[in-house]
């Protein structure tokens, strides 16, 4: 059977969901129609400077607050590690739900190799084009607003 078809029990669903917007949202009641229980980690404010070489624009808590008042997941941790085997290993799952921008990337090639290992499946749903938050973050650029903190 093909994973994006089947139901799994845990599920997990990492991403720093900077600036919530209907991307985020699509591939969160996607990763909820595939299992029982979702788990999404959020970012941690430290690791996102890391990996984006920038702050979020809104706070790690408040990023938790927005994703535990959508009503479709389960359970919200803190994401601190590139590897998500770290994390599997505190909290684990059986499938690792990712946008499809990571598909065919040297991240999701790493990806999938790191939960290989595990026996967790990796399964990408589309990536949602005409939003993101670079988009966003363009849009406030170009028109010179300043998102204050």
């Amino acid at each position: 059977m093909n994973a994006a078809a089947q139901k799994f029990g845990v599920g997990y669903a990492s991403g720093v969901y900077d600036m919530f917007h209907v991307g985020h949202l699509n591939l969160l009641r996607r990763a909820r129609n595939h299992c029982d229980h979702l788990v999404v980690g959020v970012a941690s404010d430290e690791y996102v400077a890391y990996l984006k070489g920038r702050p979020a624009v809104v706070p790690c808590d408040e990023r938790i607050d927005i994703i535990s008042a959508l009503g479709i997941v389960d359970e919200v941790v803190i994401d601190r590690h590139a590897d998500k085997r770290q994390i599997w290993h505190q909290r684990p799952f059986e499938v690792i739900f990712k946008g499809d921008d990571w598909q065919g990337t040297p991240r999701g090639a790493r990806l999938e190799r790191e939960m290989s290992e595990l026996d967790v499946a990796v399964v990408y749903f589309p990536y949602t084009t005409h939003t993101s938050s670079t988009m966003l973050r363009s849009f406030l650029s170009a028109h010179e607003l300043q998102v204050e903190r």
